[in-house]
């Protein structure tokens, strides 16, 4: 049974662990599954045309899950109403080529959901490493957003009552660029839903399949 990590960016070395690595326009290695996007730390105004066309392309690449991580950032330095101009562009390429959208998002989730409701995508949309509070939780799934958890469940608190709350269906499940291994995360979520780890697989698996349904098709697993 296997482990995912929808969101890394790191390789893992488990044979059981299968993981989406996030790539960036610049990145050389598509060889394995990955997303693709322009994070709003990274955005350089005068790259933009020349980013979006990389992601274009590689939104094609068979081993191409997502397009992400790219979405809003109100604690970095780059200009915010550019960041909304990049984060649309990059919806309507998910829209266009039909890839879940993996979203980083700093103090500015009523925006994405602002976006949410005024674009009204087909496709689904992933909030990465989600650690607030279950207003804001339940705020993202009343509309359509699905939550990937990460390390900061393991001693998190206030994300731990949260994920006690919340249907494992709504859930995936993450390592980002944390040192921890995706395997900590499921361990501590089953004992959370007070599930064995084995069942926890069965019920992320299942989410992660109906979210990207070629991976079995692929034979991927």
């Amino acid at each position: 049974m296997f482990f995912f990590d929808v969101h890394t960016h790191k390789e893992s070395l488990s044979e059981n662990v299968f993981s989406v690595e996030n790539k960036y326009p610049n990145s050389t290695d598509f060889t394995k599954p990955f997303s693709i996007g322009i994070h709003p730390w990274f955005i350089e105004r005068e790259n933009i045309a020349k980013e979006l066309l990389i992601i274009e392309e590689k939104l094609q690449n068979e081993n191409c899950f997502a397009l992400g991580e790219c979405g809003l950032d109100k604690a970095t330095a780059t200009d915010f109403e550019l960041q909304k101009i990049v984060f649309r562009k990059q919806i309507q390429l998910s829209e266009k080529y039909k890839k879940p959208l993996i979203i980083h998002c700093v103090k500015a989730f009523q925006e994405i959901i602002e976006f949410k409701k005024e674009l009204k995508p087909h496709q689904i949309w992933i909030l990465h490493g989600f650690n607030k509070n279950l207003q804001v939780a339940e705020s993202l799934l009343k509309n359509g957003i699905v939550l990937s958890i990460g390390a900061a469940i393991i001693h998190h608190k206030k994300l731990q009552e949260v994920v006690s709350k919340v249907a494992i269906s709504s859930l995936l499940l993450e390592t980002d660029n944390d040192k921890v291994d995706v395997k900590e995360v499921y361990q501590k979520i089953a004992a959370i839903k007070k599930i064995t780890v084995k069942d926890l697989q069965q019920k992320i698996k299942r989410n992660f399949v109906s979210l990207f349904p070629r991976v079995q098709s692929r034979g991927f697993f």
